[in-house]
């Protein structure tokens, strides 16, 4: 008999595939909610839908415990700082899904103080789309990152953005892309 013929198993399985499948199994979420669309990631976590059976018994309420970032809702001008303060606390690896569609472009708020896009703050690994997403949607987006989790490498390190400078009122935070406020009806 070969080593080829051999079925991986946890003897013969890649410590790759071991990681990977531990970092899936045990997702600790941060939360971030910020509007309605919290409320919906409320009703995840309860009894009907029961996250803890996929690894993530409770929210925590400290970054440094978690290595998931839910953004749910839509996030200020004055909260981006913190947004990303909180996930800059995080330990690595940490992965963001970006609930709704005030998260992900800022919705049908089209004006100066919503940011259009959480991605312009942090990394996102998964959009949940919807307005707000139902609980099976985020579990469908939790889903895509346990998949994603599993086909990763364990060294891959994400793009480095651009760290905000709290320190400086001089320079308050602006995104990387200028947001253009566009007047009238949308077309």
């Amino acid at each position: 008999m070969a080593l080829e013929d051999l079925h991986h198993n946890f003897l013969t399985g890649r410590i790759e595939d071991v990681v990977n499948w531990a970092r899936r199994a045990s997702l600790w979420p941060a939360t971030f909610g910020l509007a309605c669309c919290a409320i919906e990631m409320m009703a995840a976590g309860a009894a009907d839908f029961d996250l803890a059976r996929y690894g993530m018994e409770v929210f925590r309420a400290s970054p440094r415990q978690s290595d998931l970032m839910i953004v749910a809702g839509r996030v200020s001008q004055k909260m981006a700082p913190v947004l990303r303060q909180v996930y800059d606390q995080m330990m690595e690896p940490k992965w963001v899904i970006s609930m709704g569609v005030c998260a992900s472009s800022g919705g049908l708020f089209n004006n100066y103080a919503i940011v259009q896009g959480v991605d312009q703050i942090v990394p996102v690994d998964v959009y949940a789309p919807g307005c707000p997403p139902s609980p099976e949607t985020l579990m469908h987006a939790i889903f895509t990152l346990h998949e994603k989790i599993r086909t990763s490498e364990i060294l891959q390190r994400r793009e480095q953005r651009r760290p905000i400078d709290l320190a400086s009122e001089a320079s308050p935070w602006t995104p990387e892309v200028p947001v253009s406020v566009r007047l009238g009806t949308p077309k």
